[in-house]
């Protein structure tokens, strides 16, 4: 079947014509830290825009004073907000979940209007083609960090099909999205049970105190459970199995322990960023040659690193290193920490990014806009040291978790990648929905 010609346009054009609107956030002049609250209408940030999703892991809220008072910030089904400063390619469109909530500040927001020309939800997958991305960074301004403004944002060239063919390239692009979601939501149950079981065996001690009451632990086998004392003793972290000692990550884990210089360096890395990590979510890193590689991106990772941003601890910029591809680096921005035995990783991961341990490095987090707490602070992070035997025990069950959150998060690149490659023949008419159905399952 022929394609129809495709309308060569602009996304600010498109707005127009629809009735829409490209709109920055509120300046900090108009919404102060001071107004965030515990509770309240969320506020959708840069940080909280992970994967083309919005994180709610470390989301700030306000009252409804302020969402009254910004209710021309207000997120309508479909709109679409962008990061407009760093890595200025991030966006989510809102889901019925955010609707009513605020853009805050550091991002634009687009209202694309009533779809006549170009459908809300075909916009939104336009917008993440690799060509539109390349596009964004090349005109971005700024010498130290990319910024998007709303001209910039409104001449993002399009180029759009007919309505039916904007519906198909939905469709596929909206399947693979919904397996993608699906491997997210697997992977946020894994962690779960990983850190559930972490709690119940390290900070309640469950088993040990089953075995002081004379019964039998739950969940686990009797060999297993052999493994730990019946009675407790007094340690500086208060109440502790005995044989157990108080002490912190530093006994079970090395401190920014590989890096390169560029005389050593490999020709090209794999840059895992900053703000391409949220709660064990990461962004694609990014590949360059090493002389082209940000200036931060000289921290070696291997398998078994544990990585805690450094910079606003609270916007939870964790994650784990299941496996390390040659040349994997991340930003200096990161504590890297890497376990002193091959059993300890879970256990240090596990113990690092527990909410109370993020939310002491926030608590210590100083120096004004960017707050931040020196690497060591994570090294120091108290915790039990239990016995090797348990160590060994609790890395059997809890590793394969992490390896297969690994594994969904490198399945959901490869539907990302497919969905990125398919999308350019979508929208010119040279793949149609039958064919593009057939791909998507010999890839599923």
């Amino acid at each position: 079947m022929q394609s129809e010609a495709l309308l060569s346009t602009t996304l600010g054009a498109i707005c127009e014509q629809q009735g829409g609107t490209i709109q920055t956030g509120p300046f900090g002049s108009q919404l102060h830290a001071s107004d965030y609250a515990a509770s309240g209408t969320p506020v959708v940030m840069p940080a909280d825009i992970v994967g083309g999703r919005v994180s709610t892991a470390a989301i700030a809220r306000v009252g409804i004073e302020h969402v009254e008072r910004l209710s021309q910030h207000q997120l309508r089904f479909n709109d679409i907000v962008f990061s407009r400063r760093g890595d200025v390619t991030r966006f989510a469109r809102v889901t019925a979940r955010e609707v009513g909530w605020l853009c805050g500040t550091g991002c634009i927001k687009v209202r694309t209007g009533t779809g006549t020309i170009a459908l809300p939800e075909w916009i939104s997958i336009a917008l993440a083609a690799p060509e539109v991305k390349d596009w964004l960074v090349r005109h971005a301004v700024g010498a130290t960090m990319p910024n998007l403004n709303t001209s910039i944002l409104g001449a993002v060239p399009l180029r759009v099909p007919p309505i039916e063919q904007q519906r198909e390239a939905v469709e596929v692009c909206f399947a693979l999205d919904d397996r993608i979601d699906l491997l997210r939501q697997t992977n946020a149950t894994l962690e779960s049970i990983a850190q559930a079981l972490f709690k119940s065996w390290f900070i309640d001690f469950d088993p040990v105190r089953a075995k002081a009451d004379g019964r039998e632990p739950e969940g686990m086998d009797a060999a297993t459970a052999a493994l730990f004392p019946a009675e407790f003793e007094e340690s500086a972290l208060g109440l502790i199995p005995k044989g157990w000692s108080a002490g912190s990550l530093a006994n079970l884990s090395m401190l920014n322990a590989a890096s390169w210089t560029r005389r050593r360096a490999p020709a090209e890395v794999t840059y895992v960023d900053l703000a391409g990590v949220k709660s064990n979510v990461f962004d694609p890193p990014q590949r360059y040659r090493f002389a082209d590689a940000p200036s931060r991106a000289r921290r070696s990772l291997r398998a078994g690193d544990t990585l805690v941003g450094t910079v606003r601890p609270g916007n939870r910029s964790f994650g784990f290193i299941a496996e390390a591809e040659p040349g994997l680096t991340g930003s200096t921005g990161f504590a890297v920490l890497s376990p002193t035995t091959s059993f300890g990783a879970a256990f240090v991961y596990l113990s690092a990014t527990r909410d109370e341990n993020i939310d002491r490095l926030a608590a210590l987090a100083d120096g004004g806009a960017y707050p931040a707490v020196r690497p060591e602070l994570v090294h120091s992070t108290p915790c039990v040291v239990p016995s090797e035997v348990v160590l060994r025990a609790f890395h059997s069950v809890a590793s394969p978790l992490l390896v297969s959150i690994a594994a969904n998060t490198q399945r959901g690149r490869t539907l990302g990648e497919l969905r990125d490659t398919l999308l350019p023949r979508l929208i010119s008419g040279k793949l149609r929905l039958p064919e593009a159905e057939a791909a998507v399952e010999a890839v599923a």
